[in-house]
Order: structure tokens, then sequence, then C-alpha cells
């Protein structure tokens, strides 16, 4: 690695929503330009707008391309130049068009090793279509440009616990019939090594949940009898320091969650709320799994305050902070795995019953000698 600070870079998001609002107030404080280059992905017009009607004093460098970032500034890559039309508050395609552009210009960048991670802001998932074309949520884009076939594991954060997802954005009946042997293994692995690798958590404890809610422990489901347990056992066996499946009522309520570095819910609310009522404002996505490290705020466009001047910058800052420690631990945990020390010499190992239980020829000839004497 050369010694230049890492490069983040930082999508707008929604034109008509807080994006800008989050960016401006995030970089007030110039010391968060001793610790990384932000590379915000947008428009200088647009910016210009948002800070007019905030009344925020925001300073941006305007770059003409990637290779002209520059440490110790905030710099302004335009993703487009043609002029849009900002409604503060009011979903369209023009903002949804302005946000993919970005998305997309970062990706194409992240690519060509000109920045080293990437932060987005909101985007409104709801209504996320240009053109006709419904775009996946930010973490699906990202996994479909870059992923390579591998999927990431969407991680949703905060300072209490960190929660994955079994399933999400499919409707409760659907729940049951999506969990399998091998998702469970295969998520549960997933989240085991970005805790590992991103986190630098050296033996991660992660808990998974139950499906059904009524005393699973005692008498649990079939869910649970044919696919989490076999799954968590299986895991087990491997080394993977996995338990459950936990009544989801008993483990928030009792605070088992504070034993555990992951919990693997099996569907949105049950993992969600919880972690939202803990801290309704400060959570973030960490994208693990994949080669971009990536994260996102956990928060919508917020139409209803936007250019209003309230909306909280400290998720940002927390996702910012957050993909510059991954990439740093990621940086660390590999480093050694690249160039492992070669053997210095080579072991011969027989570990059969016979030769573990024999006698050394030189204590067997010593034994002999004293049998002679008697």
């Amino acid at each position: 690695m050369n010694n230049r600070k890492i490069r983040v870079g930082i999508t707008h998001g929604d034109t008509n929503g807080i994006g800008y609002e989050l960016i401006f107030r995030a970089f007030e404080n110039p010391d968060i330009l001793e610790i990384c280059t932000p590379v915000i992905y947008g428009s200088p017009k647009v910016a210009a707008y948002h800070r007019n009607a905030l009344g925020i004093e925001a300073n941006f460098s305007i770059i003409n391309s990637s290779e002209e970032i520059e440490d110790g500034r905030v710099n302004m890559l335009p993703v487009f130049d043609e002029e849009i039309k900002v409604e503060l508050g009011v979903p369209s395609e023009e903002a949804n068009r302005a946000a993919a552009r970005a998305l997309d210009r970062a990706i194409t960048d992240y690519k060509e090793e000109l920045i080293d991670v990437m932060v987005t802001c909101p985007v409104n998932n709801n209504h996320f279509v240009v053109d006709g074309y419904t775009i996946p949520d930010n973490a699906k884009y990202i996994e479909s440009s870059i992923g390579e076939g591998r999927q990431g594991i969407d991680i949703l954060m905060n300072k209490w616990m960190r929660v994955a997802l079994m399933t999400d954005q499919i409707a409760l009946k659907e729940v049951a019939e999506c969990i399998t042997v091998e998702g469970v293994i295969q998520k549960v692995a997933a989240f085991f090594a970005t805790l590992r690798r991103d986190m630098r958590i050296s033996n991660p404890r992660i808990a998974v949940l139950a499906l059904n809610p009524n005393h699973c422990e005692e008498r649990p489901g079939k869910e649970e009898t044919e696919v989490i347990i076999p799954a968590v056992q299986k895991l087990a066996d491997a080394g993977v320091c996995v338990f459950g499946p936990y009544q989801a009522n008993g483990f928030f309520g009792n605070g088992d969650y504070c034993a555990f570095d992951g919990v693997l819910a099996m569907y949105h609310d049950q993992g969600l709320v919880p972690l939202k009522a803990l801290d309704p404002e400060n959570n973030i996505h960490y994208l693990g799994g994949l080669p971009l490290v990536s994260t996102a705020v956990d928060v919508t466009p917020r139409y209803d305050i936007a250019g209003q001047g309230k909306a909280n910058e400290t998720a940002l800052l927390h996702a910012i902070y957050h993909a510059i420690d991954g990439f740093r631990n990621r940086n660390n945990y590999d480093a050694p795995l690249a160039h492992p020390l070669p053997k210095l010499y080579h072991e011969r190992r027989d570990d059969s019953d016979k030769v573990r239980f024999s006698i050394p020829k030189k204590h067997d000839n010593a034994y002999k000698e004293r049998q002679k004497k008697q």
C-alpha cells in the first residue's frame, strides 16, 4: 500500500432528500480530513442549492476527474453536467437517476483503484426506478456490480449489537420456506468471516434466533428441528462459535444479546425492531463478504425534514468510521496470509495408535537391562 490517506467515496443519494445536509454537517469539523480523504460523487449545482436552502457554510473543491483527488480537502466529483430540478421533500425519477449515476461512478472508480471504500447516502428504495427500470437497493446493486458471483452479507449495526437477516423484503408467510440448512450455514459462515476479517474479532460468538416463538428451547418447532438445529450443529462441528436457536422474546428481553458479537435473525422485524428500539437514529449498514468495503446510513431520504436543517449526521460519521476501520482491519488480517513464512524443516509424523502407544527404542533397551539384573 502507498502512504496516502484512505479515500472514502461518498454518493450523494436522493437529491431531494437529506443526503447533502448529512455530508455538509459531517465535514463541518476539518479534523476528519486527518484520517481520510473524502470524494463526494454528486453535483456542484445541486450541492449549492442545498447549501443555500440550509444556510450552511460548506466548502468543497470541485475536481474534473478522479486523478485530481487530493488529501486535506473535501473533493467534489461531478457525475453529470446537465441541470436537474431539485424539489426538496418530493420523490422523483430525476432524483433517482442522479442517485444511480453517483453510485455507478463510484463503483467504476473503485474498480480502477481510485477510491478505497464507499459510503452511500439515502435513496428511496421503494421508488428507486430509472427510465422504467427498477434498481435494487444499494447493497444489491454493489453486489451485482463487483461481487463476481459472490453474495455479500448486509449487517445492520450500532454500538449495542450487530444483526444479520436470514430473509428480508419478503412476506412473513414466505419466510419458513426460504429457510434452509444450506442457507443458514452460508449466512452464518459469511457473518463469522466478516466479523473476524473486517472487525478483528478473533473468535466471534454468533447467536441464531428461532423462527417459532413458543418456548422453542423446550419444544422446538419443525423449522428448528429440521433446519436451524442441524445447521447450527454442522457449523459448530466445523469450528464456528455459534449457538441457538434462541427464542427472540427472552433473548432480547433478558439482555442475552450482550454476550454475542453477532445475531442472525430469521426475518426483518425479528432482528431490526429490538436493534432500532435500542438506538432509533444511529444505525448503519455494513456490507461484508465482497471485495469492496461499503457502508450506508440506515435512514430513508427523510422527505419530511429535507431542507429544514433537522438531519442528524451522526449515522453518516459512524458509516465513514466503520468503512475506514473495516478497510484497515481487512488489510491487517490479509497481510500475513499473503506472504506466509516458509517451513524451515519437514516434519514426519505418524499418529497411528501403534506409534502413539509404543515405547521408544532407547527406553525399551533400558527396560530389558533392568529385567536381566532382577
